[in-house]
């Protein structure tokens, strides 16, 4: 299995969302299925086969994230980051600042779905391949 120390040397590589499809490939090719990245502290849990886990420690100090979400400037905002324009730090503090609490990578159906704090699903997008 996979562990925390190979997925966050592959991460080390992302500078951008334009660099996102690299990493999902390399995460594909360590065993991971799922993960799940918690936007308040930037935390992830990372999933494989027969329940397999490892979890993340918090990146940065805790944000304040609203109960009430704007999705479409939320939208633009991820646009923004996946042509390369932003950096990871300054995506989580648009995400906090939009409404978005989580979002789950499945690496099987290869889709990205962003969540607010109820629960609701705000966008879900198709993970480009490379």
């Amino acid at each position: 299995m996979f562990t925390l120390e190979q997925i966050e040397s592959a991460h080390q590589q992302v500078k951008s969302g334009a660099d996102f499809p690299n990493y999902i490939q390399e995460l594909k090719k360590l065993g991971v299925l799922a993960f799940e990245t918690w936007v308040y502290d930037s935390h992830t849990k990372y999933f494989g086969k027969d329940g397999f886990q490892v979890k993340s420690s918090p990146k940065y100090e805790s944000l304040t994230i609203p109960v009430t979400s704007d999705q479409e400037q939320f939208a633009e905002y991820l646009k923004i980051h996946q042509k390369g324009k932003t950096d990871y730090p300054t995506f989580c503090k648009h995400c906090a600042e939009t409404g978005i609490e989580k979002w789950n990578v499945n690496l099987e159906v290869m889709t990205c779905t962003y969540y607010d704090k109820a629960g609701n699903q705000i966008l879900v997008e198709i993970v480009p391949g490379v």
